[in-house]
């Protein structure tokens, strides 16, 4: 079953990964200081989750994940790869309203997002286009 993995970012600062489909029939989810430490906790989650399923002599349903991210947690989860002077070029969002939205100071409007996301589709587009002699 494909399942979709919601990445965001706490009032507190921590972050969080659960699933976002109600007709998957377990609830897991995975919390931590970083979006890392989240995702591994998650893992644990779903691990102990088919364990306690089989245990009961039910078959546990697996889920083909993908994840969906907040700015916040996927500014943070990238930024090995991505500055934010870098995410200004890709995107046109100003790097110090891009520092706002990773602590949290502000959120980007809908409109922003969309921005952000199709600036990253569009830079993940050329770099799929690369090739080396």
């Amino acid at each position: 079953m494909k399942v979709t993995a919601i990445i965001e970012r706490g009032q507190d600062g921590r972050y969080s990964v659960y699933i976002e489909q109600k007709k998957y029939p377990y609830g897991i989810i995975g919390t931590g200081a970083s979006v890392k430490e989240a995702k591994e906790d998650f893992e644990v989650g779903y691990k102990e989750m088919k364990q306690y399923v089989e245990s009961l002599g039910d078959r546990f349903e697996e889920a083909e994940l993908s994840f969906k991210y907040d700015i916040p947690s996927f500014l943070q989860d990238f930024a090995f790869a991505f500055s934010l002077a870098g995410l200004e070029r890709i995107t046109g969002v100003n790097q110090k309203q891009l520092g706002h939205y990773i602590s949290g100071y502000r959120k980007p409007s809908g409109k922003t997002v969309r921005k952000i996301e199709e600036g990253i589709h569009a830079f993940s587009s050329q770099l799929a286009a690369v090739h080396f002699l």
